[in-house]
């Protein structure tokens, strides 16, 4: 069994927050397990400064955060 580590607590229980549209000062729903977000107002890509994460070299990111977990981050991460 794998221990789950507190690096990768963002992925597992992702959380909302909320930032500032750059193009419009709307409020953008973004959560804690993605880069980038569509702005409700403007409708322009909102993207966030995202620290590298555990899930980009630790060799166990697949089993901890479960498959389709990481390849959304890893997805995101890369603009897809």
């Amino acid at each position: 069994m794998i221990i789950k580590c507190p690096g990768s607590q963002a992925f597992s229980q992702p959380h909302p927050e909320n930032i500032k549209c750059p193009h419009c000062s709307a409020d953008v729903e973004i959560w804690s397990d993605e880069v980038r977000a569509t702005c409700p107002g403007c409708k322009k890509t909102v993207t966030r400064e995202q620290e590298m994460g555990c899930l980009e070299w630790c060799k166990y990111a697949k089993e901890c955060v479960g498959e389709d977990r990481y390849k959304k981050y890893i997805k995101n991460k890369r603009g897809g």
